[in-house]
């Protein structure tokens, strides 16, 4: 009897120690199961990240090289336009400069051909009035033949006319004879070809004969 019952005692403390085994085992299964899960969930979630990631970076790198890209484009047409602008601006710089050369040389054969026209005259008026005054006094005729020559040889009325503005110039055309006054316009028509200048002179000419 008491072997029988040490054998049943035995018998249901290893049922017992089965059954906490098993339990032991099916918690372990489960945490094992549920950390296998967790892992997986964690794993999906970091492969998702990454790949927001990427797909953010791309977008970001396509975003980029599109706007580099339209940068660049207008660069382009900046560059384009300012050669076009540049060679109109000098094409236009040219036909301006021309156009001035041509007025000048136009201007400048205009006042040569007034100026050799003036001589003419000069010089037959000069000639005429020392023909005239031939048999008053041979002065009168000296007089008139070196300021024909001056007038020829290109040399200034008075010393330092070259270096005179209109105004001291104009102070001393009151003590000019009218062949004086004449070979002056002369000289300055030929030379810097003031126009104010000029005009006074021609007054003073219209009103002395």
């Amino acid at each position: 009897m008491v072997d029988r019952r040490r054998e049943q005692e035995v018998n249901k403390a290893a049922a017992r120690f089965a059954e906490t085994l098993a339990e032991s085992y099916r918690i372990v299964y489960e945490q094992a199961a549920d950390a296998q899960q967790r892992q997986g969930r964690l794993a999906q979630e970091f492969s998702e990240r990454v790949m927001d990631h990427l797909r953010e970076q791309a977008e970001s790198g396509r975003a980029a090289s599109e706007r580099l890209t339209d940068q660049a484009r207008r660069q382009q047409e900046a560059g384009q336009a300012l050669a076009q602008e540049s060679a109109k601006a000098y094409v236009d710089f040219l036909d301006t400069a021309f156009s001035q050369y041509r007025e000048g040389t136009q201007r400048a054969a205009g006042s040569a051909r007034e100026g050799a026209r003036t001589l003419s005259d000069t010089t037959a008026g000069l000639l005429g009035t020392a023909t005239e005054a031939a048999g008053a006094t041979a002065g009168t005729a000296a007089d008139a033949t070196r300021e024909t020559a001056d007038i020829a040889a290109g040399r200034p009325p008075f010393s330092d006319y070259d270096e005179m503005n209109v105004e001291e110039i104009t102070e001393q055309l009151d003590s000019l004879s009218e062949a004086e006054l004449r070979r002056t316009r002369n000289y300055e028509q030929g030379n810097k070809n003031r126009q104010t200048l000029i005009a006074e002179m021609d007054r003073r000419l219209e009103a002395s004969s």
